[in-house]
């Protein structure tokens, strides 16, 4: 039997549109997976990576972070998949460099430790939504040492727990989320709350019961003139110990209202999806940082937690696919879509 054709959407410069092209089948190295792809999903990371280049390694590049499929090969001392297996998984592209890893193609090479099996139940364009936001949430929550996000910039180590499949006693411990609705927010509530963690979320009105959905204890209305008020009084209020802020959206406007409560609570971490804000705009007693969301200290929740939460309904796919298109042709005009903002959904493409 043939090879089958893969094909990529290839970026050729930093800037320009993707343009579709063949692509050498890759192979599965040890410990690696070769995936064919049936859904992909898009992360505003990707829409830096192509408008400024930022961390591409070798040009032309294929990008993208989510995928969900089917394993097509297995690589040498793999044992928890099969050939044919429904798989999530996340590319990483994003520190190999090497274009087989990038998530923006028919076929694509993922670490076994970044992948879980999907349940039958879930279809792709669901489970799709799951990978890189829960990578960058466990980034963001279990890091127990600070490392390198890019140079200069250091990555925050709040050290909680993982999450746990059962039900947890609160740890007497309260984290503010900014950007409940957003796709990698909306996960770090889930992940937080699994740990036992009490979590204060910030959204649009729209969507407080979206983030509820995700677990969030209490949540607070962005555009709230008191905002930072009452997040102050709800966090001395309740008598937990302070963990501090995981930013999802780091734009000026919320590092402008992180400060405000941070000034005043004075302690905790400042985790932002972006590079942290100047370091005297905060307490010098606030641990602030960007999150890297590529590391081995997710290695234990793809194993053990990411497939038996998903048949349980402890990790629930969210937030909701909007489906932009299918083929690698539509990848382009939704990545133009992220660009304009979306909230409460994740943008996917079928493959």
């Amino acid at each position: 039997m043939s090879e089958p054709k893969n094909q990529a959407a290839w970026l050729i410069k930093a800037g320009s549109p993707l343009e579709v092209g063949d692509a050498p089948l890759p192979k599965a190295g040890p410990g690696e997976l070769v995936i064919k792809n049936v859904a992909i999903a898009i992360n505003p990371l990707d829409c830096h990576m192509q408008d400024s280049g930022v961390f591409i390694q070798q040009w032309p590049a294929i990008f993208g972070c989510d995928i969900a499929g089917e394993v097509y090969e297995i690589g040498k001392d793999v044992e928890r998949f099969k050939k044919g297996d429904r798989v999530i998984g996340h590319a990483i592209n994003l520190i190999s460099g090497r274009p087989q890893d990038g998530a923006f193609a028919l076929y694509t090479v993922i670490p076994a430790d970044k992948a879980a099996i999907l349940p039958d139940e879930i279809p792709f364009t669901d489970g799709v939504v799951v990978p890189f936001a829960l990578e960058a949430a466990v980034c963001a929550l279990c890091l127990k040492e600070p490392g390198i996000a890019m140079p200069g910039v250091s990555t925050p180590a709040l050290g909680l727990p993982y999450p746990s499949l059962r039900d947890v006693p609160l740890l007497g411990k309260i984290l503010v989320v900014y950007g409940g609705s957003s796709s990698v927010g909306s996960m770090t509530i889930q992940i937080a709350k699994a740990a036992g963690i009490y979590v204060l979320a910030i959204s649009g009105a729209h969507n407080f019961d979206f983030s509820m959905r995700c677990g969030a204890d209490r949540v607070f209305d962005r555009k709230d003139s008191s905002l930072a008020a009452k997040i102050i009084d709800t966090v001395r209020n309740n008598g937990g110990d302070f963990i501090g802020i995981f930013d999802a959206i780091a734009t000026p406007e919320t590092y402008a209202n992180d400060a405000a409560i941070l000034a005043q609570l004075t302690k905790g971490h400042l985790a932002c999806v972006n590079p942290p804000p100047p370091a005297d705009s905060v307490p010098a007693t606030v641990k602030s940082g960007m999150i890297f969301a590529v590391d081995d200290v997710v290695t234990p929740v793809w194993k053990d937690y990411v497939t038996p939460a998903l048949q349980s309904g402890k990790l629930q796919c969210l937030p909701t696919p909007l489906i932009v298109g299918k083929g690698l042709e539509h990848i382009q005009s939704a990545l133009e879509k992220a660009k304009e903002g979306v909230s409460a959904t994740k943008l996917v493409i079928e493959l």
